[in-house]
């Protein structure tokens, strides 16, 4: 409907009102119901309509994030502009109604033509502020969800559930800047073939970046370790003190801090020792081959069982692993719980010190390395020759001999 259209129907309505008496009663009662509209009923209804979305829409996490939006923009004065543009409204469609009564259809028409094309604007505007507010609102629903799952759950872990809270929040920002762009008539065909384009540049340049965010991704949801747990990764080795979409942190035993990019991670063989809250040790030790085997399993065994580092469930064990150069080599193997590197160091400390005690006390020999030395026949031999005669030889040959 065209402005002139619109002055023109207001017009017909106002047929009646073609004597000076008749338009100084029509305007004192157009000039009495905008006031009421826009000094009484307007803040009315603004403040109520709030209220029930509040109280309805928003809830008590909805009022809560409000409440921290009020530190950026306050809201009672927002509401205040709200009831103003509103007021504005209504004083200029008293004045566009005046002009009609008082017939300056020429001036009509022109500031009808100006109204609409600003309520057109301010409609738009209204739409793209209730998007803002909407994908405000929804994304501290969002956070509240994923830390209910992270706390209460089992499904997903407290970083876990970080990720899953960011990648919904840059969705939730990309539709809503989407409908906001096009409320406002901005082609985005254009937009997207140029952000594809940039996408390309983005990708060829920083291919590696991506790779290990890609394999952050894959990482945060295939959980092969969490933070706290005692890993490898390759041949580095700590506790991962971090994992970002970027890379994993570990802090090893020396103090230092291990950056590894997450693609790096990925193609690497990871070892959890943490993760089934047990591990077992090894310890070899060598017994003489002159010493029964049995018998040098039977103390080892009856030293490992009493050791309070150790778990006694599963139980240690004690298995002849090879024939050395020297000595018949045991493998001693026995279990920690709550598996840690101090643990471990402790654990297989007091074995070699126990083993070793037991081993001296129960006269079980640990040999040193031997070789078994012969001679070829056609030399002769070997032979042994005792001290005495090889004294006298020595001396018979620094004899000097006489003319």
């Amino acid at each position: 409907m065209t402005p002139l259209t619109t002055v023109e129907e207001l017009q017909s309505l106002l047929e009646s009102a073609t004597t000076l008496e008749g338009r100084l009663v029509v305007s004192g009662a157009v000039v009495l119901v905008a006031v009421v509209l826009g000094g009484v009923v307007t803040p009315y209804l603004v403040e109520r309509t709030w209220s029930l979305i509040e109280e309805r829409i928003l809830g008590e996490a909805g009022q809560r994030r409000l409440e921290e939006a009020d530190q950026y923009v306050d809201v009672g004065p927002t509401l205040l502009h709200v009831v103003r543009v509103v007021q504005t409204f209504v004083t200029a469609l008293m004045a566009i109604t005046l002009l009609v009564v008082w017939g300056m259809m020429g001036p009509a028409v022109t500031a009808l033509g100006l109204l609409q094309g600003s309520v057109d604007t301010l409609i738009t505007v209204g739409i793209t502020l209730v998007l803002i507010v909407g994908a405000y609102v929804a994304i501290g629903f969002l956070e509240d969800f994923v830390d209910h799952l992270a706390e209460e759950g089992d499904r997903i872990d407290q970083h876990q559930g970080e990720v899953l809270y960011r990648v919904a929040q840059v969705s939730t920002v990309v539709v809503v800047a989407v409908a906001a762009l096009g409320l406002w008539g901005v082609e985005l065909g254009g937009l997207l073939v140029g952000a594809g384009f940039l996408g390309i540049v983005v990708g060829m340049a920083a291919r590696q970046t991506l790779g290990s965010v890609i394999a952050g991704f894959v990482l945060m949801f295939s959980r092969p370790f969490e933070v706290g747990d005692w890993v490898e990764v390759g041949g580095n080795e700590g506790i991962v003190t971090d994992i970002t979409i970027v890379n994993t942190r570990l802090e090893n035993f020396d103090g230092e801090y291990v950056v590894i990019p997450n693609d790096v991670v990925s193609n690497e063989t990871v070892i959890n020792r943490t993760r089934k809250g047990r591990l077992r040790l090894r310890v070899e030790v060598g017994i003489d081959y002159a010493t029964d085997p049995d018998f040098a399993e039977e103390v080892a065994m009856n030293v490992m069982t009493d050791l309070d580092e150790l778990m006694p469930v599963p139980r240690p064990q004690v298995v002849p692993k090879r024939f050395g150069d020297s000595a018949v080599v045991l493998e001693l193997r026995f279990w920690i719980d709550n598996p840690t590197s101090r643990r471990r160091w402790r654990a297989t400390s007091a074995v070699i010190r126990n083993v070793h005690e037991a081993f001296e006390r129960e006269g079980v020999k640990i040999p040193f390395p031997q070789r078994e030395l012969s001679g070829r026949g056609a030399s002769g031999g070997f032979r042994v020759v005792d001290a005495e005669a090889q004294d006298l030889g020595a001396g018979a040959e620094a004899e000097p001999t006489g003319e």
